[in-house]
C-alpha cells in the first residue's frame, strides 16, 4: 500500500532569496575607507556561515563582489588549509553563481554566467523554479532587490564594532516589517540575528 503524499509534497518547490550581511552594529558592511577587516570572522562564526551558506543553490552578485568572492574557486584564501575555510570554498564551489554586470566580459569560475542587467522579474523566475535558496551578495544589489520586493530573508551578523560611516548594509528611506525567527551570541561578542519578512 502506497503512502499518502502529504499536500507539501505536490506543491511546486520555490526558493527563497535571503540577504546575508556581516555588519557593524551601527549597519556598515564596509568603512569610510572601504575597509571590513573588522568584520572578517573567527573560527566559531564562520563555521556558522557555512551552515547558513550550505543549502543554498544560487548566489546573485554584482561584478565587485563577485571578483572579491571569486578567489574561492582556487585556493586563494584557504591560506593553511584551515578545514573551516576548505568547508566553505567547496560549498561556494559547489552553487551556481549570476554575476549582473555590463562590463564584465568573462568569469573565472565554473557555474557562473553573466546577465547584463538586473531584471526582477527574471529573479522572480529564478526563484520560482528554484529547488533551493538564493542569496543576494553585497549591498548594492541588495538594495535593488530590496526595492524590487524580492528578498524573503535577512540574515545579519552584528559586530561589536561601532564605524561611524561608510557602506551601509541597508538602503535608506526603504521601510520594510520584519519577524525576527531566530537569534544568537558568539563567543567574540558578535550576534545573529534572522528575519523574515513579512509585508
Amino acid at each position: 500500500m502506497k503512502s499518502p503524499i502529504h499536500p507539501q509534497e505536490l506543491a511546486p518547490a520555490v526558493g527563497k532569496l535571503i540577504y546575508s550581511a556581516i555588519t557593524s552594529l551601527d549597519g556598515y558592511i564596509e568603512d569610510e575607507d572601504g575597509n571590513f577587516d573588522w568584520a572578517a570572522p573567527d573560527e566559531e562564526v564562520f563555521a556558522f556561515v557555512n551552515e547558513l551558506e550550505r543549502p543554498i543553490g544560487t548566489y546573485l552578485y554584482g561584478r565587485r563582489m563577485y571578483e572579491t568572492m571569486a578567489g574561492w574557486e582556487t585556493d586563494e584564501f584557504i591560506g593553511d588549509q584551515n578545514p573551516v575555510m576548505v568547508d566553505f570554498a567547496e560549498i561556494w564551489r559547489a552553487a551556481d553563481k549570476v554575476v549582473f554586470s555590463r562590463t564584465l566580459e568573462s568569469v573565472s569560475s565554473a557555474r557562473t554566467r553573466i546577465e547584463a542587467t538586473f531584471d526582477p522579474d527574471v529573479i522572480q523566475e529564478m526563484k520560482s523554479s528554484a529547488k533551493s535558496d538564493l542569496t543576494v551578495g553585497g549591498a548594492e544589489l541588495a538594495t535593488l532587490a530590496i526595492r524590487a520586493g524580492l528578498i524573503d530573508e535577512y540574515h545579519f551578523l552584528l559586530n561589536p564594532i561601532v564605524v561611524g560611516g561608510g557602506k551601509r548594509a541597508l538602503p535608506s528611506k526603504d521601510r520594510t516589517r520584519l519577524e525576527l525567527l531566530d537569534e544568537g551570541r558568539f563567543g567574540n561578542g558578535v550576534v545573529h540575528l534572522h528575519y523574515r519578512v513579512t509585508n
